[in-house]
């Protein structure tokens, strides 16, 4: 065995004989528990297929119970796309229709947050947050989303007046306003890192720069064929396969054999920018300030965030896109502050800096109607153990832990748990 250091501590591990047989796989804890040569083909009990921090939650629910769990990743760390990529807001739940998923695992994924954010020290703000009528006219739309959140068990909420707004916001143009001061904030990337810790105490193998190529079902689960860093590849067997790929959900379930278009998964990516607002401007709201969301919950519209440091930043807006590109187009600024001084006219374009930007998973089609969340066991399609999460967008970070936490209860309800 030869190995070799790579960032973040990850070792490499060369394994098998001949050198035709070897492979190349990526392992955060440093112990060669992945041996495969084309005689022995391992077997594992769960597999979990993307590290962003819903994987992460489902491989912190599964592992500790006497079972193996292996969590693979095609990216060298965890959390790298739409995981990190965020307003790191923690939602209370309001927007979700009554009764969907979204709504119920953004309420009880909130509380669960919090919690666990106390116990293992990562850091966070209730700072709250208002969703702000500009006129008159959107007055009803605010209401109405005050009914919705109520009706979903969203904790706190309360309707405020002009007065009340400016008593809580000074600088924040609007004649009233959602108050939902459960609302937080949250250090996404730590969250990422606490989870994946804890996840390995309990036993579970990470292997980063790994790619999922095939997955064919047999008797005992589903053979997986991964490559690794170099042109090796080898498989493995396992009994239950948790897709939480993310932006690439659908395409492991099409590996599968899923027709995606006819069981309406296919990924429709939607990007999102930020622009920071520079300097002293930044101070100028105390809170998150919300417009009413798009028609069709495309986004929340464009908004004003804090991060835990205080500065603040608008986004992100909502387009349709067909790559994956986390460019930041300087020329939006236009639009961005067009949308952001109804709300906030103290602006002006020269405040305005390029951030960021982040792309959503999304299965709602450019004029379709709003989706839930999939979070679904196959076993009605033939595929008894593959269990999706597809079209895991916003409230995802939020209700990362709850859906942990239903996976893991549908495992148990299979019996492969």
């Amino acid at each position: 065995m030869r190995s070799e250091v790579f960032p973040y501590y990850y070792r490499v591990l060369l394994l098998g004989k001949p050198a035709k047989d070897l492979f190349v796989s990526v392992l955060l804890f440093p112990r060669p528990i992945c041996c495969y040569t084309p005689e022995v083909m391992l077997e594992v009990d769960i597999t979990i297929v993307g590290a962003g921090v819903v994987g992460l939650a489902v491989a912190h629910a599964a592992s500790g119970t006497g079972k193996t769990v292996v969590l693979l990743e095609k990216e060298p760390g965890p959390g790298r796309e739409t995981s990190s990529r965020n307003s790191e807001v923690i939602h209370a739940g309001i927007y979700y229709p009554r009764d969907s998923l979204k709504a119920h695992l953004c309420v009880e994924g909130s509380a669960r947050l919090y919690d666990f954010c106390t116990e293992h020290r990562v850091p966070f703000q209730r700072i709250g947050k208002v969703i702000v009528a500009a006129t008159r006219e959107e007055e009803p739309s605010i209401e109405g989303l005050y009914r919705q959140g109520v009706e979903n068990g969203a904790c706190g909420l309360k309707m405020i007046s002009r007065s009340e707004l400016k008593l809580r916001e000074p600088q924040v143009s609007g004649t009233c306003a959602l108050l939902s001061p459960d609302t937080g904030i949250i250090d996404s990337h730590q969250l990422i890192r606490r989870i994946e810790a804890l996840a390995l105490s309990k036993g579970c193998t990470l292997l980063y720069n790994t790619r999922l190529t095939s997955l064919e079902p047999s008797p005992k689960g589903f053979v997986c064929a991964v490559t690794g860093l170099g042109p090796e590849h080898y498989a493995f067997c396992t009994r239950a396969l948790i897709n939480a790929a993310g932006l690439h959900a659908d395409a492991i379930a099409s590996l599968a054999g899923i027709d995606i278009a006819e069981a309406g998964y296919r990924i429709f990516p939607v990007k999102g920018q930020y622009f920071r607002i520079r300097g002293r401007k930044g101070r100028a709201v105390n809170g998150l300030v919300y417009p009413g969301p798009e028609k069709g919950l495309t986004g929340l519209g464009i908004h004003v965030t804090k991060d835990l440091s205080g500065s603040v930043r608008l986004g992100p807006d909502a387009r349709y896109v067909t790559e994956i590109c986390y460019d930041v187009d300087p020329g939006r600024a236009t639009d961005f502050l067009k949308s952001a001084r109804r709300l906030l006219p103290f602006l002006t374009e020269d405040d305005l800096m390029p951030d960021m930007a982040g792309i959503r998973p999304k299965i709602q089609p450019p004029g379709g109607d709003v989706r839930d969340f999939v979070i679904r066991h196959e076993h009605d399609r033939g595929l008894f153990g593959l269990i999706n999460l597809i079209g895991i967008e916003s409230p995802g970070l939020t209700s990362c832990l709850a859906i942990g936490s239903l996976v893991k209860s549908l495992l148990l309800d299979a019996c492969l748990l």
